[in-house]
């Protein structure tokens, strides 16, 4: 792939053979600041499949940081391996010190194989490691702000929809009750909804049903998408919508905490087409972020979560833009975007952590 053509900053290769670290961090953005985004760890097929994904989600971190509000562009890095076996802490070192070389540029955090325990033994060789452990300082986990966070989406999105900012006696049909899935239920249930649920992992989906006995059960995630509901939530993995899916959804609005949802560019307005509001996913998963960002400032909860509670404003401002102007919301939260980032930018120089 053309890794220049993608519009990125910055692209580091990283290889440490006596430890087998093979790692990717892509930079997209440091206009508004440091380039936060998380780690992911993943057996990639090839190393172009890692560097495309490197590079689409530093992207998105960047929209998503921007829209939130805080003074940090947008990066990510991609571990290539598998979690399970290739994981240790050599490697996490090894890849720490390169973390560390590119002198705060880059600011890492946890995502898909990685854990804040990781992320403790990351920090023993680099300053720039964030979403560490509570016992160190750190903000612990956050998929409890990325929950809150997917949760005032959906507020707004019935405000916007039903002309009022709760879930009570709507149904919501949640595709994965992982540890943001399982998070957002909990909110859900006692807000009022009617939650049904899916996951792979069956101990998951018990884990659920023994806090909420009530909540319903669907076969799979193709059976739950047809379920009769006002939202649906996809809170496992990207790629969520795609054309299949968009054309038996029996939902009026999307809304949920898995990152990468749209199978491709044409899914927002398909959505629109057949008259379901959509969420845009890194505008309304942004709680996560925002709580490994207060780590940097001696981490408060309660100040985290107030910021996160903004979530709610600008996903309205999202919807109401997007009706006004005959756009999609995912059109509208681009272009807010890319405005901050445009008109901070212009004038801001990276912060590096104090």
């Amino acid at each position: 792939m053309d890794v220049l053509a993608s519009g990125a900053e910055q692209v580091v290769f990283c290889s440490d053979p006596a430890s087998g670290l093979r790692a990717v961090i892509a930079v997209h953005s440091t206009a508004l600041g440091p380039a936060l985004g998380g780690t992911r760890f993943h057996p990639y097929a090839t190393e172009d499949e890692a560097v495309a994904d490197a590079l689409r989600l530093a992207r998105a971190m960047a929209y998503k940081n921007s829209l939130a509000g805080l003074d940090l562009g947008g990066g990510k890095a991609v571990v290539i391996g598998d979690p399970r076996t290739d994981k240790t802490e050599a490697l996490l070192r090894a890849y720490g010190r390169f973390v560390e070389s590119l002198g705060g540029r880059y600011l890492t955090a946890c995502d898909v194989g990685t854990t804040n325990a990781d992320l403790d033994l990351v920090a023993r060789e680099t300053r720039f490691a964030h979403g560490r452990s509570e016992v160190y300082g750190g903000c612990g986990d956050s998929s409890v702000l990325t929950a809150f966070g997917v949760f005032q989406g959906m507020r707004a999105a019935a405000q916007h929809r039903w002309g009022t900012p709760t879930l009570a006696g709507r149904t919501v049909a949640v595709a994965g009750v992982g540890k943001v899935g399982s998070w957002l239920v909990d909110r859900l249930v006692a807000d009022g909804a009617d939650v049904v649920v899916t996951d792979v992992d069956p101990a998951a989906v018990a884990r659920v049903r023994s806090r909420h006995p009530d909540v319903g059960v669907a076969a799979d995630t193709a059976a739950l998408v047809r379920t009769p509901a006002d939202v649906y939530a996809p809170c496992a993995l990207g790629g969520a919508l795609d054309d299949e899916t968009v054309a038996v959804l029996a939902a009026e609005v999307v809304c949920g905490g898995a990152n990468n949802q749209l199978a491709h560019e044409g899914i927002p307005d398909q959505l629109t087409r057949r008259g379901v509001l959509y969420a845009p996913d890194y505008l309304v998963n942004a709680g996560g972020v925002i709580q490994v960002e207060d780590e940097r400032h001696g981490f408060s909860f309660p100040r985290a979560e107030a910021k996160a509670a903004g979530i709610f404003d600008v996903a309205l401002r999202v919807f109401d833009t997007a009706a006004a102007e005959g756009i999609s919301p995912a059109v509208a939260a681009d272009r807010l975007a890319e405005e901050r980032i445009a008109s901070v930018g212009r004038l801001a120089t990276i912060r590096l952590p104090r």
